[in-house]
């Protein structure tokens, strides 16, 4: 059977349309200026403890935009550099940006000096906002940028008083409180007495709303041109697909602990939450569990984000399985695999099933999901409204149902291209279909499989090998709490298996381990070398890095 027939008969039978279904608004700004019309004084974000409405959020913005115009000259087509964690100070900047049609540059905090430069220069930003923990990093960088404003904001600044006092002083006495020089910045507070004059732009469809920066398929890291309408377009698509069964997803609360640079919580965050006049719980540190208890164990939420890693720490947590579940409906997850045995031990602990979704940056990011009610484990669900797929072999040759290739995407929300990379994007995006660099399967059901990255793929002896599937079978082990397989170089079978393993008994041995995978997997497949660690190298997203733990092993040769 062809792959989108089987996509079109599933999103018949569940209930969802084929095609793209309208957008609410045309662009992000107009979408915001909605939720504000009718929702002004529901709340919008909550962090650290305090809650801002929609209309305290735009009111802040307002002062955040008009400092921008008037002291900046930052004018509609700017680049602006956001470098903030989950704090209430990012979605009031990004509001601030659209209303002056600024784009913007989404940079990781923890983002290296190396990082910095090659980012700000690549986008051509003008301004960068970041929090003070991270400035020393940043004013290293900056003599070789062509930044011309800093803006440094600390977490406590839109905290209430005498709140604010205290932790001012204790973060003093604690000595965590960074130096900042007296002059060639700006404090996020001082832009907050401006006047709101400013004048407002009106977006188009076609206008670029984010440079996202990936490392894409291929090559160095590359601005992805996000557009109002392919985000817009992404919001609608998903919307349809959080709606089905006839459920309407509104003023839901949503647990959000992955940063909102990347691209999953900036659309979430900034697209789905206004669009469903929802409340988002942002969580500044997601690593800190503890503190991440804290943060949500007195609040009733309906939605939680996430991903594999993440499920795995919090539900290692005897706090966390304590809290309250009965209002979660649903639960998201992207950005890595969904590993079958955490998805089995997440239900259990919350008594939510987790919908696994697919997406990439270059496509404002989602591609599948598994509608609510429709969810099977173990896939990224079927494709959202408006968007067409086909599988290719390495030939070229599109797969049938049931065969094994690159998958590749068309539909409205699939990115501009590149930033200034024309022969790139021309690499990827060939005659209209995105190239996603991923291996899958379509089923019969029309349900995607992601089987690995093509790039991650181990060869051994001629047989290819998929890390995703090794890694898969490993967890269910219940002495293994994650694990991660790449190929390292061998005379005889050109790649053999190596696995790196987290272990929650210490008494767990490789042999044991190899044994294990004996009885789960073919021979070739089976690690020849096991390694145990502590933790695993992972992006501040949580996803984990294979790519360093094989420069690790080429270290080494």
């Amino acid at each position: 059977m062809n792959v989108q027939k089987a996509v079109e008969q599933a999103q018949q039978a569940i209930g969802v349309p084929s095609q793209q279904p309208a957008l609410a608004a045309d662009s992000l700004l107009g979408l915001w200026q909605q939720a504000l019309a009718d929702s002004s004084e529901r709340p919008a974000f909550t962090c650290l403890g305090q809650t801002l409405s929609y209309a305290e959020v735009d009111q802040l913005a307002d002062r955040v935009a008009g400092y921008f115009s008037t002291q900046f000259n930052l004018e509609a087509g700017d680049r602006i550099a956001v470098q903030l964690p989950n704090l209430l100070q990012y979605p009031i900047v990004v509001v601030a940006a659209w209303k002056l049609g600024l784009v913007i540059v989404n940079t990781n905090p923890m983002y290296t000096h190396r990082e910095l430069v090659h980012q700000f220069n690549d986008s051509g930003a003008k301004a960068v906002v970041v929090l003070d923990q991270f400035y020393d990093t940043l004013q290293a960088a900056l003599p070789e940028t062509g930044i011309e404003h800093v803006v440094v904001t600390r977490a406590i600044d839109l905290l209430p008083q005498p709140k604010k006092i205290l932790l001012a002083a204790v973060t003093k006495i604690l000595g965590k409180r960074p130096s900042l020089p007296a002059k060639g910045i700006v404090g996020f507070t001082d832009m907050l007495r401006a006047e709101s004059a400013y004048p407002l732009h009106t977006p188009a469809s076609e206008d670029i709303c984010a440079l996202q920066y990936t490392g894409g398929t291929t090559g160095v890291s590359k601005g992805v041109m996000l557009t109002q309408g392919s985000l817009m377009s992404n919001v609608a698509q998903a919307m349809a697909m959080i709606n089905v069964g006839g459920r309407s997803v509104t003023h839901f609360t949503t647990v959000s602990p992955l940063p909102l640079y990347h691209i999953y919580a900036y659309m979430l965050n900034m697209g789905l939450l206004p669009a469903t006049r929802g409340h988002s719980v942002l969580i500044p540190d997601p690593r800190n569990i503890p503190m991440f208890v804290n943060a949500i164990k007195n609040i009733k939420f309906e939605i939680f984000c996430g991903l594999n890693s993440l499920f795995v720490a919090l539900l290692q947590s005897p706090k966390f399985r304590q809290l309250d579940f009965s209002q979660l409906q649903i639960t998201l997850s992207g950005g890595m695999a969904l590993m079958d045995a955490v998805a089995d031990e997440w239900q259990q602990a919350t008594g939510c099933v987790v919908s696994e979704g697919y997406g990439m940056t270059e496509s404002s990011p989602v591609i599948s999901m598994n509608p609510s009610g429709f969810e099977k484990i173990g896939t990224a669900g079927i494709p959202i409204p408006g968007t067409e797929i086909k599988v290719v072999d390495e030939n070229g040759t599109e797969q049938q149902v049931g065969g094994v290739g690159e998958l590749c995407v068309r539909g409205a929300q699939v990115m501009k291209g590149y930033w200034q990379r024309e022969a790139q994007t021309a690499e990827v995006i060939v005659d209209g279909w995105l190239h996603t660099g991923d291996i899958v399967i379509v089923d019969e059901q029309g349900y995607i499989k992601i089987v690995d990255r093509l790039k991650d793929m181990i060869i051994v002896s001629g047989f290819n090998v998929y890390p995703n599937e090794l890694e898969q079978a490993l967890t269910q082990h219940p002495d293994v709490l994650e694990c991660a397989a790449i190929g390292i170089a061998d005379p005889k079978a050109g790649e053999v298996v190596k696995m790196f393993v987290v272990a929650n008994n210490n008494n767990l041995t490789a042999e044991q381990v190899i044994e294990f995978c004996k009885a789960n997997m073919a021979g070739y497949k089976v690690p020849k070398f096991v390694e145990f660690r502590d933790d695993l190298p992972k992006s501040n997203v949580g996803k984990v890095l294979r790519k360093e733990l094989k420069a690790e092993e080429r270290a080494k040769l």
